[in-house]
């Protein structure tokens, strides 16, 4: 496996651990190593995507609240 590849998995595992309240995530390599490396972006583009939509509601929230101050 190339290190590009190796560095794409290790990014989606990170993300996955990055969202609050969600146990440790470990991807066995080998389960994503027959994915090419647009396929392994297409996954991160897509967690990253989530991480966004997460947070619309809090911004919208925070938004209406702004309006009372």
């Amino acid at each position: 496996m190339s290190d590009r590849k190796q560095q794409l998995i290790n990014d989606i595992q990170n993300l996955l651990n990055s969202y609050d309240g969600v146990n440790k995530t470990s991807i066995n390599p080998n389960i994503l190593e027959f994915m090419d490396e647009d396929m392994l972006i297409s996954i991160i583009d897509s967690l990253l995507q989530q991480k966004e939509y997460a947070k619309e509601p809090d911004l919208e929230w925070l938004e209406r609240f702004k309006k009372y101050n």
